[in-house]
């Protein structure tokens, strides 16, 4: 029997019933996202597949409790959520590792500087932002 919560889960569960390594991934860039986002697993996996999000922009995204990151915070941000983003990605091929993902965590790097402006970058940029 599988147990967990519907959004952390991975999507591939559904439909094999097996637990893999990809799956932790999955779910590690679920909890990232939601501290980014300040939106509950379930509900942000349905935000992130609607289209229009893409043409978002990152700022308006981010969990409004919180001011907007400024400087290198700002640049950390983009760097983490582009990698809970990808570790989100449908495909289980497509997602990191987490032995990468771990060694991506160690030693954030700032975003080119096309990408440095959190107000002007848009949730579709994220996935060009190599970390």
């Amino acid at each position: 029997m599988l147990a967990g919560t519907r959004g952390y889960l991975a999507p591939e569960l559904a439909y094999t019933m097996r637990v893999t390594t990809q799956c932790d991934v999955y779910s590690f860039g679920v909890v990232t996202l939601e501290l980014l986002i300040g939106e509950y697993g379930e509900v942000l996996i349905s935000i992130l597949s609607s289209s229009p999000i893409n043409d978002s922009f990152v700022k308006d995204v981010l969990d409004r409790r919180l001011p907007v990151p400024e400087g290198q915070v700002a640049d950390e941000v983009v760097a983490i959520l582009s990698l809970a983003l990808r570790s989100v990605d449908n495909h289980p091929e497509s997602r990191p590792t987490m032995k990468q993902v771990s060694d991506k965590l160690c030693v954030v790097r700032t975003p080119p500087p096309s990408l440095r402006s959190i107000d002007a970058l848009k949730f579709s940029d994220l996935m060009s932002v190599e970390i």
